[in-house]
């Protein structure tokens, strides 16, 4: 009995790190009157990719910009809940000074400069470091993206492929510690799908960053990610590991291409039932 007693006071209690990013229950509204996100919240830990995934109109893209600042560029606003980076707030926050905290966005149609050079484009994306290694960053970008370094002419010049890349490629000469990818297979061949998620999960192992992907192509997404969340009128209506939304029946009929054109949605299963802490 003593023993038992000795080993309860010696045996360290395991605490869960925090996640990197923590979004909780938060509501976005546009022009003051249009509610699009409706208590949504979702944890992205440390390290991992999480996929975002949805239709069509389903608040994903403007999840991600609530994150990174720039709904303030399109009349929109957190007006409820909380966004927590490292466990400080930064919803409201400037989307610079996010930057600056180590977010970057790579947003959805690349958005890179046509008229600036594929070098001028990624020195674009180490502007906000004061640093002498940019350079080395370079050499760093054009290893993982080698085609890169033999387009000097003109960004607009580049195939959907290679702008793609050009644009995760700018977003690593910021050295983020977490990365927000929105529609990165938007766009290109189902070969090129295969080479770019191939080349973010490589981007994940070997340098650390953390990435919030968000995907209407789940196979891609869910062949890379750890974890995934469905998200369907604003809301998060099923997450889980990547594997369990592989394998569950509903998500393969509606997201994974086993329902053809007459795609349902969650909302109308009776089978269907959200977990308790999205409610």
């Amino acid at each position: 009995m003593t023993d038992t007693l000795e080993a309860s006071r010696t045996t360290p209690t395991v605490v869960p790190a925090p996640p990197l990013l923590a979004v909780r229950n938060i509501e976005v509204v546009y022009d003051d009157v249009i509610l699009v996100l409706r208590g949504l919240s979702l944890d992205v830990p440390k390290g991992a990719i999480v996929a975002l995934l949805g239709a069509n109109g389903a608040g994903k893209s403007t999840t991600l910009k609530a994150i990174s600042g720039l709904l303030k560029t399109e009349d929109g606003e957190v007006t409820r809940g909380e966004i927590l980076f490292e466990g400080e707030p930064i919803a409201g926050v400037d989307p610079d000074k996010i930057v600056r905290r180590g977010i970057f966005q790579v947003m959805e149609g690349r958005r890179i400069i046509a008229d600036m050079t594929s070098l001028e484009n990624l020195r674009l994306g180490a502007f906000t470091r004061r640093d002498r290694e940019v350079d080395a960053d370079l050499d760093m970008v054009f290893n993982y993206f080698p085609r890169l370094k033999e387009r000097t002419g003109l960004a607009g010049y580049l195939s959907g492929g290679e702008q793609q890349m050009l644009a995760i490629g700018r977003a690593l000469m910021a050295r983020p510690k977490m990365i927000l990818m929105d529609e990165p297979s938007m766009g290109l061949s189902p070969l090129l799908v295969k080479e770019v998620f191939s080349i973010i999960q490589e981007i994940n192992r070997d340098l650390g960053v953390t990435i919030l992907l968000v995907e209407q192509n789940a196979r891609a997404a869910l062949s890379v990610a750890s974890h995934g969340y469905i998200m369907e009128q604003g809301k998060v209506v099923l997450d889980g590991t990547a594997d369990e939304l592989r394998d569950n029946e509903d998500v393969k009929e509606f997201y994974l291409g086993g329902a053809g054109d007459q795609r349902k949605s969650f909302k109308n299963l009776k089978s269907f039932k959200r977990r308790k802490r999205w409610l």
